[in-house]
């Protein structure tokens, strides 16, 4: 099986010297948006497809296209779901991302989380009557802190870094200065080794929330919450690179350099022939 993304991240904000939805083609690249990531390897699959059918085949090839990858896998999902209803399963998948040739054989699976917390808005002077989100989320953000501390401490040095990571990469909260904020929101995603299972991770997490903070709040305000609602989730992977698909991996790649991780897209692929 072949596979790939047709999606590409937008452009705004960008300062494009070619037309980013035109193909340009300068000094034997092509420049372009999703170029490499990853149209490039649609268009190389695509213009194969007449060799492939000349040829005769030992295994059934297949084409796999999905899209909303760059905004958190979407679209594979329901591919994964009729593979795993198919009594026919692949016996092996290359996904084209752009890795400058290097064979990659496994990748870190990734959780992303929204958390919503509901407090009790109110005037500052009076505080104490009001259960204010922002200090809340700021108390459940440490305790991430603590948990990402806890996952680094599993290592697995064919990842860079070895170890899994927890960060927080939005908050919104709160109205004017003088309001206790009412409301709260964070997003966080983990980026965990493949052998890691996030479910401890979780149990503390949501143990904390509707235990010591839950209670707290709602000593206040009764209708206080907290809710953490699931983004996007994909699972890590992790192949032999001993095995038989990986020697032919390796020769097609024409090289054994094995990497966990892929490379930073360029914005032009190359034309030159290998």
């Amino acid at each position: 099986m072949l596979s790939g993304h047709t999606d590409v991240v937008p452009v705004d904000g960008q300062r494009w010297t070619v037309p980013p939805f035109e193909l340009t083609l300068r000094d034997d690249l092509c420049y372009g948006r999703g170029s490499t990531d990853m149209k490039g390897f649609i268009a190389c699959v695509l213009a194969a497809v007449p060799d492939f059918l000349s040829q005769p085949l030992r295994m059934p090839l297949h084409l796999a296209f999905s899209y909303d990858e760059e905004v958190g896998c979407l679209g594979v999902r329901s591919l994964v779901d009729h593979l795993k209803a198919s009594k026919d399963k692949p016996a092996l998948c290359i996904i084209g991302e752009p890795t400058e040739m290097r064979p990659v054989y496994g990748h870190k699976g990734k959780l992303a989380m929204r958390c919503t917390v509901q407090g009790k808005a109110c005037h500052s002077a009076y505080a104490p009557r009001g259960v204010n989100a922002i200090e809340y989320a700021a108390k459940l953000i440490t305790r991430l802190g603590t948990l990402g501390e806890t996952l680094a401490q599993t290592r697995d040095s064919r990842f860079d870094p070895p170890y899994s990571t927890l960060q927080v990469g939005v908050i919104h909260g709160g109205a004017a200065l003088n309001i206790v904020p009412e409301s709260c929101q964070f997003d966080f995603e983990i980026r965990h080794l493949p052998e890691v299972s996030l479910e401890p991770t979780l149990a503390e997490l949501h143990g904390y929330a509707a235990g010591e903070l839950l209670t707290s709040m709602r000593a206040v305000a009764p209708q206080a919450d907290i809710t953490f609602s699931p983004l996007s989730r994909y699972p890590g992977l992790l192949s032999d690179p001993q095995s038989e698909f990986a020697g032919w991996l390796a020769q097609w790649a024409q090289s054994e350099a094995f990497s966990t991780v892929a490379s930073v897209p360029r914005a032009a692929c190359s034309m030159k022939p290998a």
